[in-house]
């Protein structure tokens, strides 16, 4: 027969407590730098190609 409790109850935990830190958004620095990055070479290329 099998047993109706299960044998390790459930673990609810927020998502903060789940991934275990906060979120200091790295990733959105080095997304942000690196596209302004590529538009400001663009330009310089752009500029220079003109002459």
């Amino acid at each position: 027969m099998v047993d109706p409790q299960p044998s390790e109850p459930s673990i609810h935990e927020t998502t903060t407590e789940a991934r275990a830190g906060s979120t200091p958004g790295v990733a959105r620095n080095v997304l942000v730098i690196g596209t302004l990055l590529v538009v400001i070479l663009f330009a310089v290329i752009v500029l220079v190609g003109r002459s």
